[in-house]
């Protein structure tokens, strides 16, 4: 009683913040390796290099940005962001909304511009307003979804904005909310039978759009995509010359790398496109070679563990659906991320958490990391005890008063 009482204290948890910048700033180093030119003196310092890539600089600036994100989100009083999960989820279903209707860009439409170049994804935002709105609808209920009703609120307020989302060309975006909603469905307490007839539905609907797709002679990008990845050495070089180059990026640095700042590597010769942002797996496997993946991998895995752990001794529901939420959010990113770069899953665009290039992306992960810490540090606030559910899986919860 004693352990479990210290280990649900309210705090805030310094080693998934370890975890976390140290991965951060590790980004900027992989961005800075990826960015590298021949412009640049090879035996210049580290500083020297960051400076002279305009890509390192900004990402320099996010990750300065970053503590002030988790401070601002951390200083939310609980209630305060219990009562008003509403007003965040349909502000940014709205913001969506009106960047997919305004936008005049062709294919995806999910990007605005700001001041000096600089653009934001709402729809990168849109899936922390998901976690918070489907952790306070879950925690509602002790078996949520077990009425029509029920089921058919829930199932509005998920498709709704995924559907504008993906009618914007953000495929990814709507990858990571579904599975984000299966995992915190899970830990909710919701039928078995149900989930996984969910599942069932939701496989049977992507084949069965795929084959038409494919029966239609369809030309949209997406559908390229995943041919590439079932074939990639029959289909069309451009669909699947960025996957075919990773792989051969990622599999020259073999054991430790060639090493950063190396002329004439691939990296620096922009053999694998977007090296720095969605595939800057590719950028770590041919610098820091396996050691240097594996270890990044252990990393993401202490993340998801800390989280879990995080979650099974947070008394309230909410606050413990709101860690598994993010948990399941980083969990698809680096899963679908890295298997894209490796070949094992097909290229959608989703970056790699705290290590790929780009604002949006940080300040949401940022966010999601913020939201955790804000849960933990206001335990003392719970009104709901969680106990250990009946079943071989220790992380499922029931609750009683």
């Amino acid at each position: 009683m004693i352990a479990e009482n210290r280990r649900s204290r309210a705090h805030i948890d310094k080693t998934l913040l370890f975890l976390v910048f140290g991965l951060a700033i590790f980004g900027v180093l992989a961005v800075c390796v990826a960015t590298y030119s021949t412009e640049s003196n090879a035996e210049a310092s580290l500083l020297n290099h960051i400076v002279n890539s305009s890509y390192a600089v900004n990402q320099c600036i996010f990750l300065a940005v970053a503590p002030f994100i988790v401070l601002v989100v951390c200083s939310i009083p609980y209630d305060f962001m219990r009562r008003h999960t509403e007003l965040l989820y349909y502000g940014i279903t709205i913001l969506v909304f009106v960047v997919w209707i305004f936008n005049r860009a062709e294919g995806v439409k999910a990007w605005l511009d700001v001041l000096w170049g600089f653009t934001i994804q709402p729809s990168e935002f849109a899936k922390l307003a998901m976690i918070l709105m489907l952790a306070k609808t879950l925690s509602r209920y002790e078996r949520p979804m077990s009425t029509v009703k029920e089921f058919m609120h829930i199932m509005i307020l998920v498709g709704v904005p995924s559907l504008i989302i993906l009618l914007s060309g953000e495929t990814g975006s709507v990858l990571v909310i579904i599975f984000l909603f299966a995992v915190m469905l899970f830990f909710s307490n919701v039928d078995m039978k149900l989930l996984l007839s969910m599942a069932a539905v939701a496989i049977l609907g992507i084949l069965a759009l795929y084959g038409f797709m494919v029966a239609t002679g369809s030309d949209d990008y997406r559908l390229a995509r995943i041919m590439a990845f079932i074939n990639p050495e029959l289909s069309p070089a451009d669909d699947a010359y960025q996957q075919l180059q990773s792989m051969m990026a990622i599999g020259s640095g073999g054991v430790r790398g060639i090493g950063m700042f190396v002329d004439g590597a691939l990296s620096q010769l922009n053999y694998v496109p977007a090296d720095w942002t969605d595939f800057i797996y590719s950028t770590i496997g041919e610098a820091f070679g396996f050691v240097g993946c594996f270890t990044i991998l252990i990393v993401y895995l202490l993340i998801i563990l800390r989280m879990l752990y995080l979650a099974r001794y947070t008394k309230d529901k909410f606050g413990m659906l709101i860690i598994v939420g993010v948990m399941g959010m980083l969990l698809f990113h680096v899963f679908e991320n890295i298997g894209m770069t490796l070949g094992l899953m097909p290229i959608t665009g989703i970056p790699l958490p705290f290590l790929s290039y780009g604002g949006s992306n940080m300040v949401t992960n940022m966010g999601g990391v913020a939201l955790v810490l804000n849960v933990t540090k206001n335990r003392s606030l719970s009104a709901t005890v969680l106990t250990p559910q009946t079943t071989s899986n220790p992380y499922r919860f029931n609750t009683r008063r």
